[in-house]
């Protein structure tokens, strides 16, 4: 999704991330060779990748006696994943279920939260001997969005309600979702009855900037996205649940959590604490107010004093 661009090492830590994994027979600082006290975090290259494996970090540092090492800048949920499955890195610090269930496990597409989270608990654990640990709270998947002054004067709530401007309107997508299968534009007019006049795909990063220069008049962004705070967007609630669950949880391979138990009650110390504004927030920090994904991280968790009433 979201790059952190201020990274400017970012493309060489990918590509030394995917050797390893990859099959080769050398191995890199941080993916094998740690001690066994030692977890090591997998991150993908966005924002709340970073900033989640960071409060992870700081969690472990806090209630444990173990190390840990980051991972960080992995350039998909493939790679992060085969890394796990590699024995490459001990934890991810997010995973969509949505994601997960089509990508990961290639079941068929379901958008029943329920039966999604079950199926890739389950999947993880029998396949793959990992879990799933509790949701942190936020879900990042697909919203549609538009500026505040024009929800206000077509009084918009819900996507729905857009029906009755779709034909005059011009909207902004990712170049992705135009032709993708099960939650893509497709499938969206079939089971919303409507399209738009005019459908503009473009690069992610350029969506926001369009509807804030009135350019666009709603776009097709990620809900967790910091530029929906930065630019005080409103997101249109999906009445008709088109999008699958993307809720975002830690996964932990079942052979760390063995080794070293006390880690389980830990992650779940952060269950449910990670709302969708919160995620807003903390990216925000990051993309528009430069600050480190570990500082952003550490300061988080030291104002909520390591949630320490948490769930064990």
């Amino acid at each position: 999704m979201r790059k952190h661009l201020r990274k400017w090492l970012a493309g060489l830590l990918v590509v030394i991330a995917i050797l390893p994994l990859s099959g080769c027979s050398f191995s890199f600082p941080g993916l094998s060779g740690s001690g066994s006290n030692t977890v090591r975090i997998a991150s993908q290259n966005t924002t709340e990748q970073q900033i989640m494996a960071y409060m992870i970090q700081g969690m472990i540092t806090h209630y444990t006696k173990l190390d840990s090492t980051i991972i960080n800048n992995l350039g998909s949920g493939n790679v992060s994943f085969n890394a796990l499955k590699n024995k490459q890195a001990d934890i991810s610090s997010i995973r969509f279920y949505g994601t997960d269930l089509t990508t990961i496990l290639n079941e068929k597409f379901e958008r029943d939260p329920a039966k999604v989270k079950t199926t890739v608990r389950d999947e993880f654990q029998n396949r793959y001997h990992m879990t799933y640990l509790k949701d942190y709270g936020f879900s990042d998947t697909y919203a549609w969005m538009v500026k505040q002054s024009y929800a206000k004067k077509h009084n918009l709530q819900t996507v729905s309600d857009l029906q009755k401007l779709s034909p005059n309107m011009t909207v902004g997508i990712d170049q992705i979702w135009q032709n993708r299968q099960g939650d893509g534009y497709p499938a969206f007019q079939k089971m919303y009855g409507f399209g738009f006049g005019k459908v503009l795909p473009m690069q992610t990063g350029l969506l926001y900037d369009a509807l804030s220069a009135d350019k666009m008049d709603a776009v097709l962004g990620y809900s967790t996205d910091g530029r929906v705070s930065s630019y005080h967007l409103k997101l249109l609630k999906d009445d008709k649940n088109f999008f699958p669950p993307y809720d975002a949880a830690p996964v932990a391979t079942d052979a760390i959590l063995k080794a070293h138990p006390e880690l389980k009650p830990v992650l779940n110390r952060l269950a449910g604490k990670i709302s969708l504004k919160t995620m807003q927030t903390l990216n925000y920090k990051v993309d528009d107010q430069l600050e480190e994904p570990q500082t952003v991280a550490n300061d988080f968790l030291k104002a909520h004093h390591y949630f320490e009433g948490g769930n064990d």
